[in-house]
């Protein structure tokens, strides 16, 4: 996600360089909605299985247009995105973002998850999954403060002039915590479901070493730790100030993030979701360490660590809001101040009961839901064609879809899922796929006709409905 700036760039931008205008052509849409999916020659990857929960689910979908637009995004992913093959005997599966060609540790586990459900019954999409994790493994072993990598270690990247130790075969270095969560949740996850265990190899547990380094290092309990990172731009959340360190902070035992998962640089480094989702890591790591490996001692820190950050954030990253009460500041520096928003990329406080870091009935947390989705929060966006989260990345009013799958995903109450994926109906703009963002008042003014992540997690978002409300998509929403 990183490359959205040129791609923002490319597209002529408007409003002081802050909404980008997309042309859609002038077509009426097919009576029956005729799939967007690649031709079945053309596809990068076909699951028999997916294909077949496809084409299941859409007899109970009554929505003819909802319907069309998960089969078309749906499988995004497996059509467009990924590159499978067998490397010294081992599966590997190289993922691009979808318009950007690299592959991104939070996207690529993003854009794989919804599969896992079918990974017990179809080996080969059991072994691109594996492929994932492996290429993940490798990535991390690379740069443990990279979050973006090339399939190619020759490519050359378009961020190599970066203030920072660039690495052949990396894409971009924007130190963010959620790049190093992101591996241990889908490798959690797939063993989870499969009891397999062969890709919890030595390399694997070098990985967990690596990133418990990596954390206690910008946890800077001693000095600033050894990264850093500086990049000439006119966009001031491409950089990190005072010399690529970021503003100061008090070492309390949370985990400096120089990013968040936009991409955009942290105000304060104490990233409070981000942190939330280190914490569900570590201990995901500790239970595999334990059950898979017996690494008792890796295990042990890994669990330590996750306690104290925790601990932390209930201390520092909780503040008082005159009228929300209790809430999750979203950005802390450990000195008391603090940052009072959300943004539309997970890790973000909307999201923690997905995340899996608290229960969506927790007090606080309903609390900060209700923050967030109010116009306290400075990047919630209402208008005429929705309403939702949007953040400083694609500029002013525009929402992304990520936020209002995710208020639906962490949502109890049918109605709010039900007025979601009616927002999401509309707001396509003709062209069956979700986008990284729309203008509050205009669905047609959006960034990015490919992005991978929106579509497969909008599969996601009907494949639960299916799950706990089919009533829902039993009727025209």
């Amino acid at each position: 996600m990183a490359n959205r700036r040129k791609f923002l760039k490319q597209s002529a931008l408007l409003s002081a360089g802050l909404i980008t205008k997309n042309l859609v052509p002038n077509f009426l849409l097919p009576s029956k909605y005729s799939s967007q999916r690649p031709a079945i020659n053309k596809r990068n990857f076909t699951s028999v299985s997916v294909n077949n929960f496809i084409e299941q689910s859409k007899l109970t979908i009554k929505d003819e247009e909802v319907a069309w637009l998960f089969e078309n995004c749906y499988p995004n992913t497996l059509d467009t995105t990924v590159d499978f093959e067998i490397l010294q005997g081992k599966p590997d599966t190289y993922v691009i973002t979808g318009d950007i060609d690299a592959m991104w540790l939070r996207d690529s586990t993003a854009q794989i998850t919804p599969y896992l459900p079918f990974v017990k019954e179809d080996e080969a999409l059991a072994k691109l999954v594996e492929g994932v994790i492996h290429r993940q493994k490798k990535c991390i072993i690379l740069d443990s403060y990279a979050n973006a990598f090339y399939k190619d270690p020759k490519k050359e990247s378009e961020w190599k002039s970066d203030l920072t130790t660039m690495q052949p075969g990396t894409h971009e270095r924007k130190w963010e915590i959620d790049s190093l969560c992101y591996p241990i949740r889908l490798a959690y996850k797939y063993w989870e479901l499969t009891g397999k265990v062969e890709v919890f190899d030595d390399q694997w547990v070098s990985v967990i070493q690596k990133t418990l380094i990596t954390f206690k290092e910008q946890q800077r309990k001693e000095n600033n730790g050894p990264y850093t990172f500086q990049r000439t731009t006119a966009w001031a959340t491409d950089g990190v100030p005072l010399g690529g360190y970021g503003y100061p902070v008090n070492p309390v035992g949370l985990i400096c993030s120089m990013f968040r998962p936009s991409d955009d640089a942290t105000i304060f480094p104490f990233l409070i979701p981000s942190n939330c989702f280190a914490v569900v890591s570590l201990r995901q790591a500790a239970e595999l360490l334990n059950k898979v490996k017996n690494n008792k001692k890796l295990a042990a820190d890994c669990l330590q660590l996750a306690t104290e950050v925790d601990k932390a954030i209930q201390q520092y990253g909780i503040v008082h809001h005159e009228k929300f009460g209790k809430i999750y500041a979203y950005e802390v520096n450990g000195h008391g101040s603090f940052n009072l928003m959300d943004d539309a990329n997970v890790p973000s406080l909307l999201s923690l009961p997905y995340l899996g870091y608290l229960n969506s009935e927790d007090p606080i947390y309903q609390n900060t839901r209700k923050f967030v989705l109010s116009s306290s929060n400075p990047f919630f966006y209402k208008g005429i064609k929705g309403e939702g989260i949007g953040g400083p990345h694609a500029g002013a009013n525009m929402i992304w879809p990520l936020s209002i799958i995710m208020r639906a995903l962490t949502s109890k109450s049918k109605e709010e899922v039900t007025f979601c994926l009616k927002m999401l109906k509309n707001t396509h703009a003709n062209t069956g796929f979700m986008h990284e963002s729309f203008h509050k008042d205009d669905a047609n003014n959006f960034t990015r006709k490919w992005f991978a992540w929106a579509n497969t997690l909008y599969g996601e978002l009907v494949q639960h409905t299916l799950a706990t409300y089919p009533s829902i998509l039993k009727n025209e929403i």
